[in-house]
């Protein structure tokens, strides 16, 4: 019961946070008057506040990974079990579709439909190594000393990563997925995710890799990521 606990809970996470960034973005689109600034602003802020706010709900739950990037780093140093982690992305990928068809139904568009929104070349894709290495770099220099402060860590982060990252700050193998069956202001061609997925996750290990020299004590503060939660350990 405890995994199913943990899974719904990123199942749930994960589409809240899909639709706050597709439903932001077609929000901030249509609002913006074709400033592509303003409707990045507002994908930005919203993007943000909902990961502060999904972090501190489900984290003391599952983590609160809504990454399987995360979620990967995270069991290479043994702070979650790799029996779970086809159960944690499975339940990741799951929601972000759920969360884009979530966003689509609220703003009376199709279900799903795939994107043309090209996003292509190594800038972009070397754009989302930078994004995810800096990512897992945040939450593993903070769940060693301060890990109350990793959600907001996190949302700051990846709001400046919308900015001065050219590919927008994906940083999300589920979340470039699902961004691809969303013909909107954030999405992707599928085409062009492949990429996007690989440079994530030689990020991810990169800064794993990274933090395991810099601090070897590292696996002492893996089952903080992202907040200390109920573990297997304990429970099953």
């Amino acid at each position: 019961m405890n995994l199913i606990r943990r899974v719904t809970a990123e199942l749930i996470g994960t589409a809240m946070l899909l639709a706050a960034v597709i439903g932001s973005g077609i929000m901030g689109e249509r609002l913006a008057g074709g400033n592509l600034g303003v409707a990045l602003l507002a994908n930005t802020l919203a993007t943000g506040a909902a990961l502060v706010a999904l972090i501190l709900t489900f984290g003391p739950i599952s983590g609160a990974h809504f990454n399987p990037a995360v979620t990967l780093a995270d069991a290479s140093q043994g702070g979650l079990a790799w029996r779970e982690v086809p159960a944690y992305i499975g339940a990741q990928i799951f929601g972000a579709f759920v969360g884009v068809a979530i966003a689509h139904v609220m703003f009376g568009l199709p279900l799903f439909f795939a994107s043309r929104h090209a996003r292509a070349g190594m800038r972009q894709m070397f754009s989302e190594f930078i994004a995810t290495f800096g990512l897992v770099t945040v939450i593993w220099g903070c769940v060693r000393f301060r890990s109350a402060m990793v959600p907001f860590a996190v949302a700051a982060y990846i709001s400046a990563a919308y900015w001065f990252t050219s590919s927008t700050s994906f940083a999300n193998p589920a979340v470039t997925l699902a961004r691809a069956a969303s013909d909107t202001f954030a999405g992707i061609r599928p085409v062009d995710a492949p990429g996007f997925i690989i440079a994530q996750l030689i990020g991810a290990a990169a800064a794993t890799l990274l933090f395991r020299w810099l601090a070897p004590s590292l696996p002492n503060n893996a089952e903080a990521v992202m907040l200390p939660r109920e573990t297997g350990k304990k429970h099953e």
